[in-house]
């Protein structure tokens, strides 16, 4: 299965000559999800959405799981474009579906993301908070020091943004200790800081 994580990030421009190139290799299908892409980019939710819901039809009658998920992120990316948060969900959830049958780990860890920012959006801290931790655990089973810092560090803003001075500050230590770990002492001197400051009011 095609990863839909290359439909999330952005894409190199291509030069003209090239763009026209590939387009005549692209069939209808491929071409309106390209058109639909180009849509949403220029904020043209409108037309993105309908390109999105006739590619979404063509691959539901086509039987093609990767087509759908697809679709179903653009769907959901529209839909984030528009605040309409509960649409998003909703298809963001049809293509995390697809991916987790597949195994589709880095596509999953893409939609996580996109859960994320619903919930940030919608004020559901604990669930922010619950994506946070998972994010920790993958950064810290890949070996990523500087993806787990990232993540903390959001954490902290989380933890001082509902009140829990004492849990930022604790987090603000453990990243200062990632950073000792590497010999950043002034990085992580600077996070104490964060820390002490915290403690203190």
């Amino acid at each position: 299965m095609t990863s839909i994580q290359n439909s999330i990030g952005p894409m190199a421009p291509a030069a003209p000559e090239k763009k026209e190139e590939a387009k005549k290799k692209l069939s209808p299908v491929e071409q309106e999800y390209e058109d639909g892409k180009g849509f949403l980019e220029s904020g043209d939710h409108a037309h993105a959405a309908l390109a999105f819901h006739n590619v979404m039809l063509a691959h539901e009658e086509a039987g093609d799981e990767n087509g759908i998920a697809n679709a179903a992120n653009q769907l959901g990316n529209v839909c984030m474009a528009r605040k309409e948060y509960e649409q998003a969900r909703a298809h963001y959830q049809r293509a995390w579906d697809i991916c987790d049958k597949n195994f589709d780990e880095m596509s999953l860890i893409a939609l996580k993301r996109q859960f994320l920012a619903i919930h940030k959006a919608l004020g559901e801290n604990d669930k922010v908070a619950e994506i946070l931790f998972d994010f920790i655990d993958i950064y810290q089973s890949n070996r990523d020091p500087h993806g787990t810092v990232a993540v903390l560090e959001e954490l902290a803003e989380l933890y001082i943004e509902t009140g829990s001075r004492d849990k930022a500050a604790d987090t603000y230590r453990t990243i200062a200790s990632i950073h000792k770990n590497y010999k950043h002492e002034k990085i992580a001197a600077g996070f104490v800081t964060k820390a002490e400051e915290l403690e203190a009011n």
